[in-house]
């Protein structure tokens, strides 16, 4: 189980839905939260699960993930500290839609549903973001089911590792990515199996488009991993 801690505002200054709030504003929620450190590999929430609040990552790093019926795992998104999540069962109040599991350890303040609903009636600029992000979520979504449905398994790895390329600020046409991803993390993002994200990598070094170094995965040729990646050029 999570362990307690004491509120605190200062955690609560790097959360992005709280930015720009007054510090008596942070030092009600603080103390309307419930606030727990977590190891990594916890489970923070379940699929279907009763638990109604609103989470926000003061520290650490998070998955929202969810499983198959025969078990397979489908990762949506990682969550780093500032982040927030548990929006859309606080809101209509339903069973969770997803686990979320910790990739390191952390805290997070739990806030219950009424409290905040009644933080977006009294703070427009909470409600504003709240409600890009449910928009983000929903053309993020509707990416997913479009690429699950019309891209191959290494267009999708493809595209993973050019977001995983971008995300390291690299410029050129050789990117090094640190520490190189799990092939059962990239599966868990693609919706695949990490046998099939295995054998699309080898592919991939085959190509000459990859290699390891010390622990490290190498774009080599970053623009014929974008040519790969798109639709006109799969093979």
């Amino acid at each position: 189980m999570p362990k307690p801690v004491q509120p605190s505002i200062v955690g609560l200054r790097s959360v992005e839905l709280l930015h720009g709030l007054p510090s008596e504003r942070l030092q009600e929620i603080s103390h309307q939260c419930v606030w727990r450190r977590f190891d990594a590999g916890q489970t923070l929430i379940a699929r279907e699960q009763e638990d109604r609040d609103l989470h926000l990552i003061v520290a650490g790093a998070v998955r929202v993930t969810s499983y198959s019926p025969g078990g397979r795992e489908t990762s949506f998104r990682e969550l780093a500290a500032g982040a927030s999540f548990g929006e859309i069962s606080a809101l209509d109040g339903r069973p969770r839609s997803a686990d979320v599991i910790a990739l390191r350890p952390g805290l997070i303040a739990s806030m219950p549903p009424a409290d905040f609903r009644a933080l977006l009636q009294r703070e427009w600029t909470v409600n504003e973001r709240v409600l890009l992000r449910l928009a983000d979520l929903a053309r993020g979504m509707i990416d997913r089911v479009l690429d699950l449905s019309t891209l191959s398994v290494q267009q999708r790895v493809c595209i993973e590792l050019l977001r995983l390329a971008q995300s390291t600020g690299g410029a050129g046409n050789e990117v090094r990515i640190a520490p190189a991803p799990k092939h059962a993390d990239l599966a868990h993002l693609v919706s695949s199996y990490r046998e099939q994200v295995t054998r699309e990598l080898s592919a991939l070094a085959r190509a000459g488009v990859l290699t390891r170094e010390h622990g490290a995965l190498v774009v080599r040729d970053l623009d014929r991993l974008k040519k790969m990646a798109s639709r006109q050029g799969a093979h």
